[in-house]
């Protein structure tokens, strides 16, 4: 994603929880991205278009354009601490001037939440874009480590066999430089391959493809004692996307592919109990996926989860 003046997040706002029964899912705030990153990832996304979806507004819309924000969720399942997805992370050389040289305290929400660095024991990573994988790494002494020493990391071997195939531009060459290579050069990166069913990696968590932004994108179910999520990576960047499927992002590798995951999560997810926990998605981030008058358009009744005071030692 492109343009400037993201909104640094303060130690001062809480975190939220949702609970599935024997798993907890917590968001970890980074950023709020910049207002006109909506209208560039989202060119469909027009003025009109929000328009006619009224429930938009105001915490996912404001008068003009679709609001993004960069967060990780942290999982408890199974005794596991996992994090999915690693947002921009801090540091970072990055061609995006909003994403450059970042300076937030994600790492001390991250441990304010139970998720110290050393006590996770599973990062998944939905995709390999720089806004979902800058946490992998910190700087130690000029180098860039993992940040979770104990950790494995995972993606898709599809994922990993694409961008292992194809030539880099310079941008995405100095991400997997400092936020991918590292973390493979340690030892503690895992390709799995995941077929079209899904496959679980932890109790009560499943992978299951979402390719379209990317060739081996995923998108994550967790499955609790009494109920079920699914974290969407970026197969659903922004709610719009529910009233319309057919919007697709400016960096999409196969839109039309793109357009026909979305279609099968939504509809999977329908009317059902399961809870949509967006990647990019404001605050209440969360809800119930519901059909919404005429045939493929849907709404999301948000639930917000539960606010959790951070506490910063």
């Amino acid at each position: 994603m492109n343009p400037t003046d993201a909104t640094l997040h303060t130690t001062t706002d809480a975190a939220v929880a949702w609970s599935l029964g024997d798993i907890v899912v917590r968001r970890i705030d980074e950023i709020a991205l910049p207002a006109e990153t909506g209208t560039w990832l989202l060119p469909g996304a027009t003025g009109e278009v929000l328009d006619a979806t009224p429930w938009l507004r105001p915490e996912f819309a404001d008068a003009k354009a679709p609001l993004l924000v960069s967060h990780s969720f942290a999982v408890e399942a199974g005794g596991l601490r996992i994090l999915v997805d690693t947002g921009i992370g801090n540091g970072k050389s990055r061609a995006n001037p909003a994403w450059d040289g970042l300076d937030t305290d994600f790492d001390e929400r991250l441990t304010a939440a139970g998720f110290a660095p050393d006590t996770v024991d599973l990062v998944i990573t939905t995709h390999l874009h720089t806004d979902h994988v800058g946490w992998n790494t910190r700087l130690h002494e000029g180098r860039w480590e993992p940040a979770f020493r104990r950790a494995r990391y995972l993606t898709a071997r599809a994922e990993w066999d694409h961008w292992a195939s194809v030539d880099l531009d310079p941008a995405r060459r100095q991400m997997f430089a400092d936020s991918v290579h590292p973390v493979r050069d340690s030892g503690q990166f895992d390709a799995v391959d995941v077929p079209e069913q899904g496959i679980e990696v932890a109790d009560g968590v499943r992978l299951v493809p979402a390719p379209g932004h990317t060739p081996g994108q995923l998108a994550v179910e967790l499955h609790g004692s009494s109920r079920s999520a699914l974290i969407t990576g970026d197969s659903i960047h922004h709610p719009v996307q529910l009233a319309h499927p057919h919007l697709t992002s400016c960096v999409d590798a196969d839109p039309a592919q793109a357009v026909r995951t979305r279609n099968r999560l939504l509809t999977a997810l329908a009317d059902t109990d399961t809870l949509l926990l967006g990647t990019h998605f404001p605050q209440p981030t969360g809800g119930l996926v519901r059909r919404d008058g005429e045939s493929g358009r849907y709404r999301l009744h948000a639930e917000p989860g539960t606010p959790v005071p951070v506490t910063v030692a």
